[in-house]
């Protein structure tokens, strides 16, 4: 051995260090010293940095060790935080248990103790009581044995309980079981109360619902007559024109323009529900009819001035023949101011044959009125009017033997007698 030392080795420091004089070759084989140069332009220096295979080889450790130990803490995380996660949800539901059984066991015990109790009290009675007929005996003994029986299977309940690690009560704890029933008695008795206080309010609202539907329902009757009084009297003239009241009134509430409103929206109850509340619905519904039938039929005077001319036949101004006059005439001087009736929108204004300057309005519902003969137009076509608006002044344009106004009020493009539409009751 020594020869073979001292031939191919220097001395015995050589020998035992070449395995590592070898991997250090090794490393400079794989990191060799590594020089480069860095010029420094603007000042023209060239600078020369040098890396010894040392430093190569520990930096590239450093990156090895770097990168391992982010594998292992992505290894942990990923694969060992839902085992940890698992081990502590396996604990609380060992905890949880044991806490279950902690009080089963108090609970089994506390019985326990009472029924042995009872079985030394019937003990007692039976040694000590010497006057207990035979029925009273049998009775005790029979007690004595029941009280035995249920002794012993708690027992046995314990012991398994302290033995067996898998043991799982057959019942839920009394303890708890106590006091959800106290707990659901106490809940019960105060709903009966918040029930008994909800009938009351119920009660109440019922009686503020009655107060408030009749009140409803008067408010609604009394304005239905005043409005229908007003529709009265051209009850006839609607007629003539074949309409009806009631179609009217479905019309008016379908009906919609910028002046009047959107359309309304008939309400329906649940048949089963108390018929007041339709009864009421449907009152409102004709309510909403018969005011928006009074704002868009065109009732009234165009100009506070006597009437010259009736509607009908009547002997031609320049001709003398019997001609049909499709108005009525008013009284009034050149510039005398005339009103829109009723909402709507001009649809004519200018010159028209025979009737001369004219202005015709569009009230809705079919309806339009006509004023001719007049010497200035103060509206334009397209505008939208108020009933009040100033649409023109009178005149005696056109077929015209003088000053006047000449109104007609026309249901679909024909004219009808507007008496009853101008007279007011």
């Amino acid at each position: 051995m020594i020869n073979f030392i001292t031939r191919y080795f220097t001395s015995l420091w050589a020998f035992i260090t070449s395995p590592f004089r070898a991997i250090w070759r090794l490393i400079v084989r794989i990191f060799p010293p590594r020089e480069f140069t860095v010029m420094d332009t603007p000042r023209g220096n060239v600078y020369t940095f040098s890396q010894s295979s040392f430093w190569r080889f520990t930096r590239f450790c450093g990156k090895v060790g770097l990168i391992l130990w982010a594998s292992w803490s992505t290894y942990v995380f990923v694969y060992h935080r839902p085992l940890l996660q698992k081990r502590t949800q396996q604990l609380e539901q060992a905890r949880d248990m044991h806490t279950r059984h902690m009080s089963d066991l108090q609970t089994y015990l506390t019985k326990y103790n009472n029924l042995v109790r009872d079985l030394n009290v019937i003990d007692d009675k039976i040694l000590n009581q010497e006057k207990l007929n035979p029925g009273e005996k049998e009775e005790l003994m029979n007690s004595r044995i029941k009280t035995w029986g249920e002794l012993d299977f708690l027992r046995t309940r314990i012991v398994e309980m302290l033995s067996n690690e898998d043991f799982t009560p057959e019942y839920t704890k009394l303890s708890e079981l106590s006091a959800e029933y106290e707990l659901t008695r106490a809940e019960n008795d105060e709903l009966k109360k918040r029930n008994a206080k909800i009938i009351e309010s119920m009660a109440e609202v019922m009686d503020a619902d009655n107060i408030i539907v009749d009140t409803v329902s008067a408010l609604t009757s009394d304005n239905n007559e005043k409005l229908q009084k007003n529709l009265k009297r051209i009850n006839g003239t609607l007629a003539t024109l074949g309409l009806s009241q009631k179609t009217l009134l479905r019309n008016a509430n379908k009906y919609t323009n910028p002046l009047v409103g959107s359309a309304f929206t008939p309400i329906d109850f649940d048949p089963e529900l108390d018929e007041k509340y339709q009864k009421l619905a449907d009152s409102l519904e004709r309510w909403n009819g018969l005011k928006r039938l009074n704002e868009i039929l065109p009732l009234g005077k165009p100009v506070s001035s006597r009437i010259t001319s009736n509607y009908g036949t009547r002997k031609d101004p320049f001709t003398g023949k019997q001609k049909l006059h499709r108005g009525i005439d008013f009284a009034g001087k050149i510039g005398t101011e005339l009103m829109a009736v009723a909402p709507g929108r001009v649809v004519s204004a200018g010159e028209r044959v025979g009737y001369g300057t004219t202005v015709e309005i569009d009230h809705g519902l079919g309806f339009t009125t006509l004023y001719a003969h007049l010497s200035q137009i103060l509206v334009s076509r397209g505008d939208w009017v108020r009933p009040g608006t100033v649409i023109g002044l009178a005149g005696s344009s056109g077929r015209s033997t003088g000053p006047h106004l000449h109104y007609e009020i026309r249901y679909k493009g024909a004219p009808f007698d507007p008496t009853k539409f101008v007279k007011e009751e």
